[in-house]
């Protein structure tokens, strides 16, 4: 019989995200939702702030999906096999990152953080 108080919904409190995940120069990572927090099985969900100006190199995330929820700030993707493509996200945009879709994130502001939800179609650590 299945334990639901155990093994069914998690509130992860927002004080409790995790912190020791990958990180790239300009941007703070968090994990709420993982494997070895939650045992999730399809999807790493966690928040990520990209300090003013920065933005991170052209690549892509192989097989996985990506989904980022702008909650504050604004992000500007540039996509496509040179980066031709580009589109700018506000709060409350969701944007999707197919997989093997080469795209690079930017923060769009000279002076505010950007602030987003980030959840991917894996358990694992984001990379």
């Amino acid at each position: 019989m299945t334990d639901w108080k155990h093994d069914g919904v998690r509130v992860i409190p927002a004080g409790s995200l995790d912190t020791n995940t990958a990180q790239t120069p300009g941007m703070n990572r968090a994990a709420a939702i993982n494997f070895a927090r939650v045992g999730a099985q399809k999807l790493w969900a966690g928040t990520v702030t990209i300090h003013a100006h920065a933005k991170t190199g052209a690549h892509h995330h192989g097989h996985l999906e990506s989904v980022i929820y702008v909650v504050k700030g604004k992000a500007r993707m540039r996509w496509g096999d040179q980066l031709q493509f580009t589109a700018e996200a506000g709060p409350g945009d969701f944007i999707y990152v197919p997989p093997y879709v080469p795209h690079q994130e930017i923060n769009a502001s000279e002076t505010e953080p950007l602030e987003c939800v980030l959840v991917r179609s894996d358990n694992e650590a984001v990379a």
